[in-house]
């Protein structure tokens, strides 16, 4: 048996890859009919020339490419530079509520492509992004100025915190409680069991 095919599983998977990262990222998120075909076409010319009509031959192509797989997601755990090289890194497309056009440019995306994925996220104002990247999966990642930040319940017992240690020290609301304490229903019963 001829394992020539083998090193053309290698030499084609690696080509696809680098097939793949010309696309792009955004093509690789949100395909489109279009670009599912072409990326269709291409997995489908990238084996044909290796499997040929032997099931076989089939069988071991398929394994090599998830060997191959397995092995590239291995070198990007233990590499940085390959990590980067191979999936790429978050890009900055929003800062302080200014849509950098260059990128988006360098990215092959519209202002309406990002708008959309901020209406997927919920976002409403491109203003409250402090800053917003386009993640490799091609996701919008984001982080929210601080005063469009939903409040934490962290926060709010913090805010209450303080609030009623303000209060504690302020005689006239210490009075308008103690007034309001007379009032409740519940001082009577405190009262008949002195």
């Amino acid at each position: 048996m001829n394992l020539v095919f083998i090193w053309q599983s290698v030499v084609l998977m690696i080509s696809g890859i680098f097939l793949l990262k010309i696309a792009g990222r955004k093509s690789i998120a949100h395909m489109t009919l279009s670009q599912t075909m072409v990326m269709v076409s291409v997995g489908t010319i990238i084996a044909h020339p290796i499997v040929g009509f032997s099931v076989g031959k089939a069988i071991i192509a398929a394994g090599v490419f998830v060997v191959l797989l397995v092995a590239l997601e291995y070198l990007q755990v233990k590499c940085n530079g390959f990590e980067k090289f191979l999936t790429g890194k978050s890009v900055t497309v929003i800062e302080n509520g200014m849509v950098q056009m260059d990128t988006l440019r360098k990215l092959r995306l519209t202002v309406d492509q990002l708008e959309m994925q901020m209406r997927n996220q919920g976002l409403t104002n491109i203003h409250d992004i402090k800053i917003g990247t386009i993640e490799p999966n091609g996701h919008l990642g984001y982080e929210l100025n601080d005063d469009a930040k939903p409040l934490t319940v962290g926060q709010f017992k913090q805010m209450m915190a303080s609030f009623s240690s303000q209060n504690s020290l302020d005689p006239t609301l210490e009075n308008e409680k103690k007034t309001q304490d007379d009032s409740s229903i519940f001082q009577e019963i405190k009262r008949l069991h002195k």
